[in-house]
């Protein structure tokens, strides 16, 4: 596969996961599951994360680090949410993981506008200009506060997890 169709896969996949986390983070606001968005949320943040690998590089870049931290956030997040079933702390630690992976994922399309896009980058050609800082300060602030809001609003029950236990006077022959 050639680098510049890596890329399109690359800049597909991240832009799929931003979109279905925005969605997700509207059902964690509003109280619900929505399970399809989230799989497709976490499915591709993972891809996301795991193609960043895949680009020729001589050094670990800060690229490296947010694709390792956004790993483990949603290593901790999917078995919140499929394992655990949102159940008690696991609840919490699901929305914050799920919201904190979305951040990531701005923060990175954030970083990329300001490299790639003409206009943005002559506003801020090595990205410690106040116009990169403030749209990367902006972002951090809404990511928390919509976060903060999430964790107050995301009291759904967790999934019904069927048991593996007979059902009180049954027969298992029956």
């Amino acid at each position: 596969m050639s680098l510049e169709t890596y890329t399109l896969f690359h800049v597909v996949i991240s832009l799929v996961g931003i979109a279905s986390g925005l969605v997700v983070l509207y059902g964690l606001l509003t109280a619900r599951r929505l399970d399809a968005w989230t799989l497709v949320f976490l499915t591709t943040t993972v891809a996301t994360s795991v193609t960043g690998f895949g680009f020729p590089f001589r050094e670990f870049l800060p690229s490296h680090a947010v694709g390792i931290i956004s790993l483990i956030v949603v290593a901790i997040a999917i078995p919140a949410r499929y394992v655990w079933h949102l159940v008690g702390s696991w609840r919490w630690i699901y929305v914050v993981g799920a919201v904190l992976a979305l951040y990531l994922n701005v923060f990175v399309l954030v970083v990329q506008i300001f490299l790639k896009v003409p206009i943005f980058n002559a506003l801020a050609p090595t990205q410690t200009e106040p116009p990169f800082l403030f749209a990367q300060a902006t972002a951090a602030a809404l990511f928390v506060s919509l976060g903060a809001l999430a964790v107050r609003q995301f009291r759904v029950q967790p999934a019904v997890v069927p048991s593996r236990r007979p059902v009180a006077g049954s027969h298992a022959g029956s």
